[in-house]
Order: C-alpha cells, then structure tokens, then sequence
C-alpha cells in the first residue's frame, strides 16, 4: 500500500505561500487547511487561490469547516474533537473524505465504528507547537494502528529520519507541519520525506 504524506497548514496561510506549494504541490498527498481564526470567506479565497495555482481539490482537506469543504468541493474534512460527529458528516457528505484527529484508542474505535475514512494521531515526538505536552510516543502509536482496521496517519515532531520508525508501526504516512513550512529549503524536504515513504513501500514488497 502506498505511504501517503500530509502537509498542515501552521495557521499563518496567506498568498505568500502559493509559490512553496505550487513547487511542491506534485510531492504531497493532501494538504489540510487548518486556519482556526480564519472566516468562511477568508478560508474560500485561500482556496481559490490554490485553484489559481493549479493545486487540485482532490488534494485539499478542511479542518473543521464541512461548509466550506462541500461548497468549494475539497476532497474531504478533517474533525477535531469539538467538530460535529463522525457519522453525522458520513450521513449526509457520504462523498466527502472524512478524517477524524484522535488522540486514544478508545477515541480511534469510535471514530472507525461511526464511519471515519482515516485517522490522525499525536502528537509522536516532541513537538515545538505543543511544548507543555508529553510526546505520546511509538508504542502506543502501535497499540493504536493495532486496534483499528483504517489507515492511521502519525503527527508530531517527525522529521525524515523519526519517519521511519513511523512506518515500521505499519502507520498508512505522516502528517507534517514544521517540518516543512520552517525548513530553509521546504522542496528538498518534502522530497526527503517521500523519499522514506516510497522504501517503506518498496522494502514492504521485497
């Protein structure tokens, strides 16, 4: 099965990084727009101007807002805890990719049972946007994949070399924030991560 890589907005997208995304746009799965403080209008004019760069909707995944997603015709949504069910959005956007932020196996299996397409877990390793946090760590990462039948993308502090172990829990991919948004050269690093997503793959067949 192929790894997939999914990038997260940092909550500061603007236009300034078009030119980032549209030079890596080809080497990412899916980008999650995840913009807390933005409005209905602002998060659909940084969509457009996705679309104005050529970045497919298939690839764009809304934090939250099942609104904007469906209206602008995104691939899918990604829940939080305070968002609306798991099966409530399934009921009625049965063609909406819907992604669920878990943070617990108990939370993974309810989010599997009402009918969620992926999950997101973390935060794995330390990470500079949750400083107060203790890192939840590889074995639980794996007790959690272990649980459900659904793939399940790892968060949290991973770097191209953290990756690996990622993916020796059998995790589906990555999600990336810092990663990639504060790293000098955002292209080489993007291509760093598919680099060890596509061994992963290729070590699994051989």
């Amino acid at each position: 099965m192929e790894k997939h890589l999914h990038l997260i907005s940092n909550g500061n997208f603007s236009n300034q990084h078009l030119p980032i995304l549209k030079e890596i746009q080809h080497d990412i799965d899916f980008l999650h727009i995840r913009e807390k403080e933005k409005t209905a209008k602002q998060l659909m004019d940084s969509i457009n101007s996705l679309i104005g760069i050529g970045f497919p909707l298939s690839k764009i995944i809304i934090n939250d807002r099942i609104d904007v997603a469906y209206m602008m015709k995104c691939a899918g949504v990604q829940l939080a805890y305070h968002s609306a069910c798991v099966s409530a959005v399934k009921k009625h956007f049965p063609s909406m990719l819907c992604g669920k932020s878990v943070h617990s196996v108990k939370e993974a299996k309810r989010a599997e049972e009402e009918g969620a397409d992926f999950l997101l877990y973390g935060h794995i390793f330390a990470s500079n946007s949750k400083p107060n946090q203790v890192p939840r760590g590889l074995i639980a990462l794996n007790r959690l994949i272990d649980s459900v039948a659904i793939p399940v993308y790892a968060i949290g502090g991973i770097t191209p070399a953290l990756a690996r172990d990622i993916l020796k829990c059998n995790a589906s991919g990555i999600a990336i924030m810092s990663g990639i948004w504060e790293a000098a050269q955002p292209l080489q690093a993007v291509k760093a991560y598919r680099k060890v997503l596509k061994e992963a793959r290729r070590d699994r067949y051989e």
